[in-house]
Parts: structure tokens; C-alpha cells; sequence
């Protein structure tokens, strides 16, 4: 079995046809859909790019070894699903972004890194530094095509040519859209009008933890509340374009002989809020559907076509389901489930409990400064380099971050088909009733008619913590002294 991962960057999963966006067309990733089966409540496990991909590449939780941060990769002794597959005698391919392993991890599990350069330009919509957009993200149309494109390309120029009696592959391609900056060529980026755009998602006020005021606070987005449905508008033509992008793989595999033998698996990173909620890009303690909630469609040979499961999943599933559908044994602990029983048409469970986490916290986590009362010289770790260029358009993130901490507290969430509990450590808690509140927009975490659902999902929460605390290898140690150190 032949594997294809193509995994944009930050794109949630309502802004799909398939998923049942009113205006947007992505004919091509539907097209997968009606291949294959789409689960329709796909949640990832963090909410920022590199500890989600260690996730779903291990089917760890984050806190298992410490994958909170864009800086902390999976490393040589650690597993992932490529090293599984370039053992296995898969051809593993990458072309794309990184965010997954570290430098010393490729030597294991990847036996080609496809880089092709593009030399599309862009800039902000609004250039003046003064202007309250200037912090937004919103830029004007590329000038050509992004690198995606030629990353799709490669890898459908190695699918078109590859041939019965080859080594199976691996193409684990990684594109870096919908992630903002918001902008994409022309046509797209003009193809939807902020005027029809569906309504956004209302800010929250009461009950909200900190990240929100203090998102809008840096990035001046109530200044610039006029640019939402730009931004909304500009992302969903980008979503337009990654379906572009998309098709000239499925395009390519259809035309190869290994149509027959290659499951593929598309699914996101984590989501955006791209104006809902007065906000822009994400927040690592940040956990409602808006970013939490991803695509994942899967198309596999003999699979039930056109099947859809609306049971809540985890996108680490998909280490599992990798592996099963392969053909090799996973040799470590891990806690994600396969979904090869739904590729056939099965349904999901309807009592599954979904987690995730972010955030990170003081002193431990990451250095506190001495301009907020913290501890000079502690060697704690800081979770983004410190961005000291005013003009950088992610200062406003690593600003909030140093300035107002517990806006990026620790943070866990269960969530049910019915319920949603986040839990934070410094900043305020959150409970949803997902029946009667789809949009997560009344916080219930105070309520007292809610006190018994809020208790047994704690519950949860502390069996799933005592559960996945840590993971032990599946190797003994030697207990004896070593030999040439026995001293007679």
C-alpha cells in the first residue's frame, strides 16, 4: 500500500464544500470525499503546527515527551510514522514545510526532502505602520504562484511515473496554505466578496479568557473591525486555491497505476479563526472548534466510498490507521485508534471522549522577565524566540506572550459529542452545551445547572491524565553493574 499525507497548514474544516460551507468551491477535495469516507468531527490534539504534526506522526498527546512548542520536534529515539514506513521498505518522500522532525530525526525516516523554490511576492494590504490594519495579516494578491504548487508537482510527477514492481512510497507533503499571511494569487484571491460571506462568529466578552482582549488589544483588530470579512473572504479563496493544488495530485494519481494501491489522507494541522470571533490566526490555549476541529478525508482501495462518520475522532488516529493499513506493528505505546473499520464503512463511537491541550506556563515552561515581576536569570524556557522588530508581523504574539503570560497558560479540553470543558490553570475555564450551543458562544463554566456535566467531564479529564501521563518503552533495561566498571 502505497501512502499520500497531504496536510495544508491551518485550514478548519467548515470552509469545505464537503464539510458544508454555502459559498466556497472545492470541487477537488470533494471529489476525494466522494471517494472515500469523511469523518466529520476530526479533532487534533494542540492547536500550533509542530506539536500537532508530533501527534498525529506518533499518536502521542503533547505532554507524553514534551511536544508543547514549535521548537521541540521529535527527535532520533523517539517513533513516527515515517520511520515506521521508511523501515517497513517504504520510499518516504517529504516536500513542504518541516514542523515535525528535528535535523538529526531525517536520517531514519525520510529518504528525499523535495524543496522547489517559488518566486511569488507579497506584502501587506495595509503598509503603513501607522494604519491599524498594519498588524492584521491581510496582504494583497501574490504575484504568482506560492511554493505549494511546485511541491504538488514534484510529487505528482514521481506518482505519474511510478510503476508496478517499484518500492510501495510514502509522499508526506506538508503545504504551507491556508496558514496566514491571508493572501493567494489572482483569481482567487478576489473569487469570494466580503459583502456574501456568511456572518462571522460574534466576539466573545463575557466569560472569555484573556487571549482574546489581549489579541485584539496588540493586533488593534477592533480598530480594523471593517477587515474581518476581507480577511474571511481573502482565506476562503486561499482554501480555493489549495483545492487547486490539490487536483493536480489526485489528477495525476488517477492516471497512474497507482491508483489501485495508494490510500490517501487529507487532513489540517489546526484551524484559524480568519476573523470569527474579532480575531486572526490562532493561540496556543486556544481550544474551541474553531481551531481544534479539522478535515480528514480518506480514500483507500476497497474502502466504502462516499461514507461519512459523524462521530467525534482524533486526528492521531491516524498513526494507527497508517499502520494497519501498510501491513506493519506499531512497537510503542500509543493512544490513538484505527479507523480502518469506518474506511469500510463502519460508524464511529458515539461515546468517545476527544483531547487536547496547549499553552505553557511559569516558572517551568518558559522565562520569566523582570519587567512583570518574574524571577531575573531564571533558565526556564521561552516558548518563541523573542521578536524585537516592532514592524514583524508575529511581534504582537511574542509581545502578548512575554507581557500578559497567563494569556497562554496551560490548558486542556475534553470534548463529547454533547460537551465541551477546557480547563486552564491561570486564566478562565470554559463549558459548552455543543447541543443547544454549536458556536461555543455561552460560557457555562459557572453555571449550577451544568455542575454535574462539568464534574464527570473533570473526571475525564483526570483519568485521561493519569492515563497518558507517560508511555514506557517496550525494551528492558539490564539491571547488572557493567562488567569493565566492576572494581575487584
Amino acid at each position: 500500500m502505497n501512502i499520500i499525507y497531504y496536510n495544508p497548514d491551518e485550514l478548519r474544516a467548515d470552509v469545505l464544500g464537503c464539510y458544508g460551507h454555502p459559498l466556497v468551491k472545492t470541487p477537488n477535495i470533494d471529489r476525494l470525499a466522494a471517494k472515500g469516507t469523511t469523518f466529520e468531527n476530526c479533532f487534533v490534539q494542540h492547536t500550533v503546527c509542530s506539536p500537532s504534526r508530533c501527534s498525529f506522526l506518533t499518536g502521542w498527546y503533547p505532554h507524553v515527551r514534551g511536544h508543547r512548542s514549535l521548537w521541540h520536534l521529535l527527535k532520533p529515539d523517539e517513533p513516527n510514522t515515517l520511520k515506521y514506513l521508511k523501515a517497513h521498505g517504504h520510499h518516504v518522500n517529504c516536500a513542504g514545510k518541516n514542523d515535525a522532525l528535528q535535523t538529526d530525526s531525517f536520517a531514519d525516516s525520510v529518504h528525499e526532502i523535495h524543496m522547489p523554490q517559488s518566486d511569488c511576492q507579497y506584502g501587506r494590504l495595509h503598509d503603513d505602520p501607522d494604519h491599524p490594519g498594519f498588524m492584521n495579516f491581510l496582504y494583497k494578491p501574490m504575484n504568482g504562484d506560492h511554493r505549494d504548487m511546485a511541491c504538488a508537482e514534484v510529487a505528482a510527477e514521481y506518482v505519474r511515473n511510478w510503476k508496478p514492481g517499484d518500492k510501495p512510497f510514502m509522499w508526506y507533503i506538508t503545504p504551507s496554505l491556508p496558514h496566514c499571511p491571508y493572501s493567494c494569487p489572482e483569481p482567487w484571491y478576489s473569487m469570494y466578496s466580503p459583502d456574501e460571506i456568511p456572518p462571522l462568529l460574534q466576539k466573545r466578552i463575557e466569560k472569555a479568557p484573556s487571549f482574546h482582549k489581549w489579541i485584539r488589544h496588540h493586533r488593534k483588530l477592533d480598530q480594523c473591525a471593517d477587515d474581518l470579512k476581507k480577511i474571511m473572504a481573502v482565506y476562503l479563496g486561499m482554501v480555493s486555491y489549495v483545492d487547486h493544488i490539490f487536483g493536480k495530485l489526485l489528477d495525476a494519481l488517477e492516471t497512474s497505476p497507482a491508483a489501485d494501491c495508494t490510500t490517501v489522507m487529507f487532513f489540517s494541522d489546526h484551524g484559524d479563526w480568519a476573523g470569527h470571533r474579532g480575531l486572526v490566526e490562532k493561540w496556543s490555549s486556544a481550544l474551541d472548534d474553531d481551531l481544534t476541529r479539522v478535515p480528514l478525508i480518506i480514500s483507500t482501495p476497497g474502502g466504502k466510498q462516499g461514507h461519512r462518520v459523524s462521530e467525534c475522532v482524533e486526528l492521531q488516529d491516524i498513526a494507527a490507521t497508517t499502520a494497519e493499513l501498510a501491513g506493519y506493528e506499531l512497537k510503542h505505546t500509543q493512544f490513538g485508534r484505527s479507523l480502518v473499520p469506518q474506511l469500510h464503512g463502519a460508524a464511529g463511537d458515539s461515546h468517545r471522549h476527544v483531547f487536547a491541550e496547549g499553552g505553557y506556563d511559569l516558572p517551568g515552561d518558559y522565562v520569566a522577565f523582570e519587567h512583570h515581576g518574574g524571577h531575573e536569570g531564571h533558565q526556564g524556557y521561552v516558548p518563541n524566540p523573542v521578536i524585537t522588530n516592532s514592524d514583524h508581523i508575529y511581534y504582537p504574539k511574542t509581545h502578548q506572550q512575554q507581557m500578559q503570560p497567563e494569556s497562554i497558560c496551560r490548558a486542556l479540553m475534553v470534548r463529547t459529542m454533547d460537551y465541551k470543558l477546557i480547563r486552564r490553570n491561570k486564566d478562565i475555564s470554559e463549558l459548552y452545551d455543543l447541543r443547544n450551543d454549536p458556536t461555543e458562544s455561552v460560557n457555562l463554566i459557572d453555571d449550577p445547572i451544568y455542575s454535574d456535566v462539568q464534574s464527570k467531564l473533570s473526571d475525564q479529564l483526570l483519568r485521561w491524565m493519569i492515563d497518558t501521563s507517560d508511555v514506557m518503552p517496550y525494551e528492558r533495561d539490564p539491571r547488572g553493574w557493567p562488567e569493565q566498571l566492576v572494581y575487584s
